[in-house]
């Protein structure tokens, strides 16, 4: 009892167990880097010499994790999933299961996952249950810039569709077979804020698409990103045009937040529908997945609880044959960490990359690139199996930040 009122207290209280798994959490920081986005980088330190490294979600996830640090400082980095949970419960004023609480818990469980490996020799991929493939596959989320003709030197506009087929055959040309682009851009004159497209806005997304699949051919997976910026009938309108280009997806079509819009839209047309990185935990999920609201599900590890909670939502997936396609936009902490988890499931057939305007992402760790021909070997050293260069990420730290010590 706390204040009067039944407290589910998830600490450690008086459990046992053998000597040799005594370790205890020491210290719990975040580290912000300015990459792409501000990348988390979590530490949890222990008093048996080892520290795991994990990532969360971009935004203020800092005060989150010195919230929980009391709570997490004396106790036993072994029980993973328990602390996800006690983090989560302690997180209840904040929001616990939703936003910044929840990618907080996702950085430290990761971290936690990370430790456990060392501690044990083990990667984190047979910590929760062994691997389903030797491979994830990549897909490269990637952005059309400025078009340059060469044999005319016209330069065109940004969104022109040729821009967008340039970029996908250079990727292609790169060696990824799976690559994805925002298709939210503008195509003249618009009222936004109802959600809904003129005929010639339409028909710009459907010149794009058009360009893309006729440079790259049929066999690379191609999909495209609308970020949840479109009424159920404009989206419908969009989704029903580009039945013809057999896209692996089409991404977050309507708003996160309205379950049946989303099965309006997946219901009403033969292009897949993909939703997913918004929501956090599987009890969020649940609605979706049951109701045949999306084709494809999108967690972000980096967000939704961690590893094991990716696990569970998978699951789920699983059950109503639904595929899943993390949302990844990390460091290559963040990365391996989704690579670990994207193995562990059998569901999962693809995995987001959205780091090749980085030019130092490969800098960030020690050894050969990590991505080759699109795909990433699932690590086999302990932990996270990632020897990561402390004094790269470092040098990047976002102002006022301390340093990462490992």
């Amino acid at each position: 009892m706390k204040g009067g009122i039944e407290w589910r207290d998830l600490s450690d209280g008086d459990m046992e167990r053998d000597p040799s798994r005594s370790a205890k959490i020491t210290d719990v920081t975040c580290h912000v880097v300015g990459g792409n986005f501000p990348w988390n980088v979590i530490t949890v330190e222990t008093d048996a010499g080892v520290t795991g490294v994990g990532e969360a979600f971009n935004g203020p996830i800092s005060e989150h994790v010195e919230y929980l640090r009391p709570g997490l400082v004396g106790e036993n980095p072994y029980d993973v999933e328990r602390l996800e949970e006690h983090m989560t419960q302690l997180l209840s004023g904040l929001g616990g299961g939703v936003g910044y609480s929840q990618a907080a818990v996702s950085g430290i469980e990761t971290a936690l996952w990370d430790v456990v490996g060392k501690l044990t020799g083990l990667p984190v991929y047979q910590l929760l249950g062994g691997k389903f493939r030797d491979e994830v596959r990549i897909y490269c989320d990637c952005h059309a810039g400025e078009h340059l003709d060469a044999g005319s030197g016209k330069a065109f506009e940004a969104y022109d569709p040729e821009a967008y087929a340039d970029a996908a055959a250079d990727v292609v040309d790169e060696g990824f077979d799976a690559l994805k682009f925002d298709l939210d851009v503008a195509a003249g004159d618009a009222d936004t804020a109802t959600r809904r497209l003129s005929n010639a806005a339409v028909q710009h997304k459907v010149d794009v698409v058009a360009a893309v699949r006729e440079r790259i051919g049929d066999e690379p997976a191609l999909a495209f990103d609308l970020h949840w910026n479109f009424t159920v009938e404009t989206a419908l309108r969009i989704a029903r045009e580009l039945e013809a280009y057999d896209l692996a997806w089409l991404e977050d079509p309507v708003p996160p937040e309205n379950a049946d819009a989303h099965r309006r839209v997946t219901e009403g047309t033969s292009t897949p529908i993909l939703a997913g990185e918004n929501l956090t935990r599987v009890e969020t999920f649940l609605p979706y997945l049951t109701e045949g609201a999306m084709d494809v599900a999108a967690p972000d590890i980096q967000k939704c609880g961690g590893l094991a909670e990716f696990r569970r939502v998978a699951a789920l997936a699983d059950a109503v044959d639904v595929p899943v396609t993390p949302h990844n936009v990390s460091s290559p902490i963040g990365t391996v960490a989704s690579v670990h988890a994207c193995a562990s499931v059998p569901n999962a057939f693809v995995l987001e990359w959205h780091a090749r305007d980085v030019d130092w992402w490969d800098d960030l760790y020690e050894g050969a690139p990590l991505i080759e021909d699109g795909r990433i070997t699932v690590p086999e050293g302990p932990g996270l199996g990632l020897d990561i260069d402390v004094d790269a990420y470092n040098e990047r730290l976002a102002a006022g930040e301390e340093p990462i010590d490992l």
